[in-house]
């Protein structure tokens, strides 16, 4: 289970958020990216997003909680993303697909994030086309939420389907040292974690209780 780190809530600045993650054995940044309208918060342009971002040395999995996806991919491709996840949930107005295709045509893996409330069979259309599944276990848009944990059994259910489709799983929200105990015993591939690791003093014994955790 690799650590992912979000920086969505730090007690630091960006910069000083971004340089101290650099330090860690942290093996991924995520990168949150929101609009203000599909969720209600909204982070800072994306340009300047991606001139704080174009010099990291880990792993980018940027998550775009955006409903304008299309110029949004566009845009944040830039940076080289080892992958980038849009929602589930916009199947509603746009055609999936098609996204899918635009994100695999810039040799960029595809994830799907679904939302708590959302039925996770509904994703099962998209499977044979995307490399990774993100279980949200908060709901978008705010960091430090609390944990969901009814969330687990989607998870489970995914990890029947794994073999067949070849997908990763990754979880994302409310994510600390009590929380990772839920996971222990589910087959997990990434695990985010924001404001546990950004809003403590040290980064790196944050990280290392988290894969201590998942070694158990």
């Amino acid at each position: 289970m690799e650590i992912e780190v979000s920086f969505l809530a730090s007690k630091y600045s960006l910069t000083e958020t971004i340089n101290k993650v650099e330090q860690t054995t942290a093996n991924i940044i995520h990168v949150d990216v929101m609009d203000g309208v599909f969720v209600p918060n909204k982070t800072m342009e994306v340009n300047d997003l991606i001139n704080s971002l174009k010099n990291t040395t880990k792993k980018l999995d940027v998550h775009l909680m955006v409903k304008d996806v299309i110029s949004y991919i566009n845009s944040i491709a830039n940076l080289k993303p080892f992958n980038i996840t849009i929602h589930l949930e916009l199947a509603k107005i746009i055609n999936l697909n098609d996204i899918i295709n635009l994100i695999k045509s810039k040799n960029i893996q595809v994830g799907l994030a679904i939302n708590p409330e959302t039925d996770v069979q509904e994703i099962l259309p998209y499977l044979t086309n995307i490399d990774q599944v993100l279980i949200m276990s908060v709901h978008p848009g705010q960091g430090g939420q609390e944990f969901i944990r009814e969330v687990l059994a989607k998870i489970e259910y995914l990890n029947t389907l794994k073999n067949q489709y070849n997908f990763k799983i990754n979880i994302d929200g409310g994510i600390n040292a009590t929380t990772i105990e839920y996971l222990k015993n589910l087959y997990l591939d990434y695990v985010v974690s924001g404001s546990f690791i950004c809003c403590s003093d040290d980064y790196q014994k944050q990280i290392d209780i988290l894969q201590n955790k998942t070694k158990e």
